[in-house]
Formats: structure tokens, C-alpha cells, sequence
């Protein structure tokens, strides 16, 4: 069976990207749903089981980091893998993100890159 991916961006042509880069990764998918900022992937969460959150940082109405936080207060969403894909240049962002338990993959990106980040943080568990 395959992952259940929820890609939180908003622009949605980076998430027709980074959906693109998925089908080609080689993956097991299963559903890819999709949110335009934190908010909308806070609901999608809600409404559909998710294996792995694709999410931006930079986003209108909820950036990342805040769902990211939101997240984490939910007992049903806190143990959800994130992989953040962004431009975002602020080292101490990222760490904050990282410290939250996110995976940080540059824009722009390769399928390989996507395969590998997420295929490090599903299959050891392994949080940085």
C-alpha cells in the first residue's frame, strides 16, 4: 500500500512540481492531497489519513513552521513525518523546524533528493 502525502504550498505550480517529482521518484503512493498554507493542511489533515507532510515554509494565512507547531499539539497529527521544501534561507528557521522534527530539502530539487529525504525519515525513523 502507498503513502498517504499531504503538499502544503502555495503556489501551485511548486506543488505540481514537487508532485511531478514524486511520481517519478519511484515511491510507493498512495492518495497526494494538496493545501494552499498551514491552515487548509491543518483541515486536510483532519479530513484524510496522511503518512507524510511535503510542506513550505513561506505561505499566506499559516506558514510552515506555525503548523508545523500546530501539529504538534494534536496527538493524532504530532508523529507525522514532515519534509520541508523551501527556498527559505534563515538558518535559525530551519533549525527550529529541524528541532521540530522536519527534513529539509532545498528548492530547487530532484526526484532522487525527495526519494531519499523521505525514504531516510520513514524507513529508519531516524529524526535529526
Amino acid at each position: 500500500m502507498g503513502m498517504h502525502i499531504l503538499v502544503v504550498d502555495d503556489s501551485s505550480v511548486m506543488r505540481q512540481m514537487i508532485i511531478k517529482a514524486l511520481n517519478m521518484s519511484g515511491l510507493p503512493l498512495g492518495e497526494i492531497h494538496q493545501a494552499g498554507n498551514g491552515r487548509e493542511g491543518l483541515d486536510a489533515l483532519d479530513q484524510h489519513w496522511i503518512d507524510l507532510v511535503i510542506l513550505d515554509i513561506n505561505m499566506p494565512v499559516m506558514n510552515g513552521e506555525e503548523m508545523m507547531n500546530e501539529m504538534k499539539k494534536t496527538p493524532a497529527h504530532r508523529d507525522i513525518p514532515v519534509v520541508v521544501v523551501s527556498t527559505e534561507g534563515s538558518a535559525t528557521r530551519i533549525q527550529r523546524m529541524q528541532a521540530l522534527g522536519a527534513r529539509f530539502v532545498h528548492k530547487p530539487f530532484t526526484p532522487e533528493l525527495i526519494r531519499d529525504t523521505i525514504q531516510s525519515l520513514l524507513v529508519t525513523g531516524d529524526q535529526p
